[in-house]
């Protein structure tokens, strides 16, 4: 495994970051734990998961499962980098509450403490805001943060889903205050949705985040659906099966998808490689239903992308270009 730091901190994380979110919903509690204990024996030290993972009338399963298995012992927690997020409502079906969701001082101090309660654990080191909160303001949300650092139950911050000028009022506003801000940003990311390039990533560049990328295969779109529809008779779903309704989508993906088979590459190997070519990425999350999808993500670490590829990526997958030009010029 690589290790790079997070952001403008001391912190070392490693180039993959494994997503939980299918931790409970997708993948039981036994599968959960021997993918995380595999993920840790390759040198995945960087687990992302949300409080509200697990879903539905299971919000904060997820949280539970990776707390019991840091209870097994073994230095699990000691050597991971833990990081999740608040924002959603954690009420049942029915029952939502004012005051039990988003970033308010007083929903991230009742958050913080369930996170604990049901990771078994003493401090969460990336707290990260799932969402943007318009009625909150960032004085009043880096006050509870620095409440919580000061009592050790979190290091770092990061956001998540956070447009540029959000990242820039954030980390401005922590200066004027004299709080640590943003460390991180969690966006979506990879080759058939590169508009974070044109503000997200900038701004996070230039005030120290590192960008942690989710979705690094668009919903299965880069992962080499047309050859597994073809084969195995797999159907595309979701955004993936959004992007092959259409025809020119559909001829952009069998262009690459024909692009790696020629160079002998395997496509969903070759997205997440070519994320940890871009500049200001930290590491992709990769978030495995199954150890073997663990093994082909781990693989992508290795993976390196001749110069002819990632031309041919640019061809098929071009970005937006730079901020103002982009949309300017």
């Amino acid at each position: 495994m690589k290790y790079t730091q997070l952001g403008r901190t001391g912190l070392k994380v490693s180039r993959l970051v494994l997503g939980t979110m299918n931790f409970g919903p997708q993948t039981d509690e036994a599968d959960s734990h021997a993918i995380m204990d595999a993920a840790l024996d390759a040198g995945i030290n960087f687990f992302d998961t949300a409080n509200v993972y697990g879903w539905g009338e299971n919000k904060g399963r997820t949280e539970e499962i990776i707390g019991n298995w840091f209870a097994q012992g073994g230095d699990r927690r000691d050597k991971v980098v833990l990081a999740t997020k608040v924002y959603s409502n954690m009420a049942a079906e029915g029952e939502a509450w004012p005051n039990h969701d988003k970033l308010s001082a007083l929903n991230i101090r009742r958050a913080v403490d369930a996170s604990l309660k049901r990771l078994r654990t003493d401090h969460i080191d990336l707290y990260q805001f799932h969402h943007i909160d318009r009625a909150t303001p960032f004085d009043e949300i880096w006050q509870a943060v620095d409440v919580l650092v000061q009592q050790g139950k979190i290091l770092y911050a990061g956001s998540s889903n956070f447009p540029g000028y959000k990242i820039a009022q954030a980390n401005e506003v922590a200066a004027r205050r004299g709080s640590y801000g943003l460390v991180s940003e969690q966006c979506l990311y990879n080759l058939a949705e590169r508009r974070a390039e044109m503000e997200v990533i900038p701004a996070a560049q230039d005030y120290g985040l590192g960008v942690i990328p989710w979705s690094p295969l668009n919903g299965g779109l880069l992962g080499g659906v047309i050859k597994k529809e073809v084969e195995g008779g797999r159907r595309a779903t979701g955004r993936a099966a959004d992007a092959l309704a259409d025809t020119a989508g559909r001829a952009q993906v069998q262009a690459y998808e024909d692009l790696l088979d020629k160079h002998g590459l395997e496509p969903g190997e070759a997205a997440l490689a070519w994320l940890l070519t871009r500049p200001g990425v930290t590491g992709p999350i990769v978030g495995p239903r199954t150890a073997e999808q663990l093994e082909s993500a781990l693989r992508a670490v290795e993976l390196e992308l001749s110069a002819e590829v990632l031309s041919g990526l640019d061809e098929i997958f071009p970005g937006p270009g730079p901020s103002p030009e982009a949309f300017a010029w």
